[in-house]
């Protein structure tokens, strides 16, 4: 893809997501933009942010730590969509706002403890394997209503909505099916759940076809990364 200048990037994804919910009949509003930073300098996201994005996506922890630092200025929403490890966790709760990659009953019970010693709750999505990929992270669909009964029941999280990342390589039907059958088992499972976080940059448009509230974007909006 032809890289653009991030405020121009930001601008057509922007109009991406408006057309794409427009076609689902929703209204652009209801879809929030994640700008994920991975690899991408705080001089870089700072432009970002001056282009209007106030929600940063970050995989890594020590990475996100050292551009908060550097950020500090901006108010800026910060959300780990990376596989967090259960010894990073007392550092993502100093940073982040909302954990999205919740992917184990483990995890859950990690962050409640630690969030509970802070006296906060810490508001998570839980990631769902939905494709069953093994190289992916993830609740596989069966035992997501077992995890959320589980977190209802720990003081120190939130669940605000589910996460999901398609199978890699998937072709654009299967990608579609895939996040269908998020929003389905959302509805079906944790229907008070508002957030469904898909979509990236090759196929964010379908996820908000089918029902994205938030989409994870990176490479378009800061092209190409190593």
């Amino acid at each position: 893809m032809s890289e653009l200048p991030v405020a121009e990037a930001i601008r057509s994804v922007r109009a991406r997501i408006a057309e794409a919910a427009r076609r689902a009949g929703r209204d652009p509003a209801g879809v929030g933009l994640v700008a994920v930073t991975k690899g991408v300098t705080a001089d870089r996201v700072r432009v970002a942010a001056a282009a209007g994005i106030s929600c940063i996506g970050e995989n890594r922890v020590q990475e996100a730590l050292g551009k908060a630092a550097a950020l500090a200025d901006l108010d800026l929403e910060w959300h780990m969509v990376g596989h967090l490890q259960r010894n990073k966790v007392a550092a993502a709760l100093g940073l982040f706002d909302v954990i999205q990659s919740v992917d184990s009953t483990a995890l859950l019970e990690e962050i409640s403890g630690r969030a509970r010693a802070l006296g906060r709750r810490q508001r998570v999505l839980l990631q769902v394997n939905v494709a069953r990929d093994p190289r992916k992270h993830g609740f596989e669909p069966d035992r997501l209503a077992a995890a959320v009964e589980i977190a209802g029941d720990l003081p120190g999280v939130q669940v605000e909505g589910l996460m999901t990342i398609p199978a890699q390589d998937a072709d654009p039907d299967k990608t579609r099916a895939t996040f269908r059958a998020l929003r389905e088992l959302r509805d079906r499972v944790a229907p008070g759940l508002a957030e469904l976080s898909m979509g990236m940059t090759g196929d964010f448009e379908v996820a908000v076809e089918e029902g994205a509230t938030l989409v994870r974007v990176g490479t378009g909006i800061f092209g190409s990364r190593n």
